[in-house]
């Protein structure tokens, strides 16, 4: 066999090798309440998946009108959209957000078809969102409309005007504190230590939250830091905590112990008994930064 011929063929072969090994990126929807519940509570491992070449998107339910001590209605939902928007270009992600008023969110038939519509139209491989039990009913009522949507998404005749999926997503609970009826179970733990900055920088970006809503309902009697730096220091200094017990014995399962210790912050998420139930290879496979 001629020399070129032998190289051809064997470039051939390895560059068949790298196209099979290469995996297609994860599609990973995370679903909010509000215009920054997503980034309050996955961002990091939003990040993650953003610099590991995976799709993001970031959806919020409500748009957020109701969300301000001083403005409301229309030009506070034109305000907290433009937020996301900035937070999408921080993060590398999409954000989308409907037209639900803010605080009056029920869990009826319109908005679940929307959800089921965002998911398919997604093609979801992981869907995120709160769970039924929390202090907020917008918080609570998404979890609702989440769940509600979970088998759904795969019937033709649901929302007939998009085609339905194929593949039921896993879907997950996001990280809480309530214990009744049923305390938060962290069957995933995400180290996101290398990306806190990145976080907080997309938290940054909900001025209208983080330096003035947020402070002003929870009576916080902090002066906000006039200067950029200063502002998310502060901030990082109010968002930020060390894993709970709970969650550092689910790091420890994933990291295992050594390299659990070394973990400053993380994220983790409840695997939801609706939609796709995953083994541990397949969590590796949805969470390549477990690898």
């Amino acid at each position: 066999m001629k020399p070129f011929l032998s190289l051809f063929l064997f470039l051939t072969f390895l560059f068949q090798q790298v196209s099979f090994s290469q995996e297609k990126p994860l599609r990973i929807m995370f679903i909010g309440a509000h215009p920054d519940d997503c980034d309050i509570k996955g961002g990091g491992t939003a990040a993650l998946f953003a610099a590991m070449g995976h799709q993001v998107k970031f959806l919020s339910i409500t748009n957020g009108d109701a969300g301000h001590m001083e403005m409301g209605g229309g030009m506070l939902a034109k305000r907290r959209y433009a937020e996301t928007q900035e937070v999408a270009k921080r993060l590398g992600i999409t954000y989308d957000v409907l037209d639900n008023h803010d605080g009056e969110l029920l869990p009826n038939l319109e908005i679940r078809l929307d959800v089921i519509r965002k998911i398919r139209e997604w093609d979801a491989d992981v869907v995120i969102s709160h769970r039924s039990n929390d202090y907020h009913p917008d918080h609570r009522y998404t979890g609702i409309l989440v769940q509600d949507a979970a088998f759904m998404v795969g019937v033709p005749n649901i929302a007939a005007d998009t085609p339905p999926l194929r593949k039921n997503p896993v879907f997950l609970y996001y990280q809480d504190n309530f214990q009744k009826p049923n305390p938060f179970h962290p069957h995933i733990a995400i180290d996101i230590t290398s990306v806190i900055d990145k976080k907080i920088d997309a938290l940054d970006a909900h001025v209208s939250q983080f330096y003035e809503w947020l402070p002003w309902i929870a009576n916080d009697p902090d002066v906000i830091p006039a200067g950029a730096a200063e502002r998310k220091a502060w901030l990082k200094s109010k968002r930020t905590s060390a894993p709970n017990p709970s969650v550092m014995k689910a790091l420890e399962e994933w990291y295992g112990k050594e390299k659990a210790a070394q973990v400053k912050f993380a994220e983790a998420f409840e695997i939801c008994e609706y939609g796709t139930q995953p083994n541990k290879a397949e969590i590796i496979r949805l969470f390549p930064m477990l690898r």
